[in-house]
């Protein structure tokens, strides 16, 4: 009798927002600060873990299902305090009509924002098992940018690493 291939949860989400953005923050003379268990990724995107809670899983079909929770934070601040940008404790959603990202605007976490949409028609597999999906802005990720962007101007790919088997 063959088993049936259990689904694999999702142990960390790495994400860059848009490194134009990045880029405009540092080379204004900003900052970009992370914490709360957030990392920077080599590429100078940001890297967050699953929380203990969270139940995002890649099917062996290879579909995404559930809801990702991640944990971590990251600020930027430029032109004196003019602009700030807060995200954290990610939380990816898979729904019918597609999967979005979400993120606690605030240091008190007491609102989420709904800032980026995934296409998951077009997720890809790499070859060590992460998937990476193509993301938007989504209608309330243009304020929380600052109104610089319209709504789906394409933002940095999200990339779900599975837990080690």
């Amino acid at each position: 009798m063959t088993e049936t291939p259990q689904p694999v949860q999702i142990a960390a989400l790495a994400w860059g927002v848009k490194q134009s953005f990045r880029s405009y923050v540092e080379a204004t003379g900003g900052t970009i600060e992370v914490g709360a268990e957030a990392t920077r990724a080599e590429d100078g995107g940001f890297v967050f873990q699953a929380a203990p809670d969270s139940d995002l899983s890649l099917a062996a079909d290879g579909t995404l299902q559930g809801v990702g929770k991640f944990l971590g934070e990251v600020k930027f601040d430029s032109h004196g305090g003019m602009l700030k940008v807060f995200l954290a404790d990610p939380i990816l959603e898979v729904r019918e009509s597609g999967a979005v990202l979400t993120v606690a605007d605030t240091p008190k976490r007491n609102y989420r924002v709904e800032v980026a949409t995934l296409d998951l028609a077009a997720l890809v597999r790499e070859d060590a098992g992460a998937v990476v999906a193509p993301a938007a802005l989504a209608m309330f990720g243009i304020q929380w940018l600052g109104d610089h962007y319209p709504l789906k101007t394409p933002l940095d790919p999200v990339r779900l690493t599975p837990a080690a088997a």
